[in-house]
């Protein structure tokens, strides 16, 4: 007798955005948090994609990407746009890892969560959600 566990995917998508939204909260909140030497330094990066222009408020709108993102990840709201503005902070990351000669191995968190990002684009959050799908 096989299982039917389609019944429990909008549960899965509840587990896996309370979750990943969790960690993000806590990566992206001493980022957020940490001023506007750690949003220098974080913004700085996007020196690799040509933009030298602004890193404060760069670095900025990556933490908030991580830290607000992550909240409106587990509350299912603003989903969509929460993931895009994820994918592109994990897609920066992943430059930043990759220039920096981290390799795949330095650079397989972001590469893991901008994959995962760009799914969640496409699957929306599920029944247990703020936001409707």
């Amino acid at each position: 007798m096989a299982l039917n566990l389609e019944k429990y995917r909008d549960l899965g998508l509840l587990v896996l955005r309370v979750g990943i939204g969790l960690m993000f909260v806590t990566h992206g909140y001493p980022k957020l948090f940490g001023g506007v030497e750690k949003w220098s330094g974080l913004g700085s990066v996007m020196k690799m994609w040509g933009i030298d222009f602004y890193p404060v408020v760069w670095g900025f709108l990556a933490s908030a990407s991580e830290f607000v993102g992550g909240l409106l990840l587990v509350a299912g709201f603003f989903f969509r746009p929460a993931c895009f503005f994820l994918f592109a902070t994990m897609l920066v990351a992943t430059s930043m890892h990759l220039g920096q000669g981290d390799g795949l191995k330095g650079a397989s968190h972001a590469i893991e969560a901008g994959i995962l990002f760009l799914s969640l684009i496409l699957i929306g959050p599920g029944k247990y959600s703020i936001q409707k799908s």
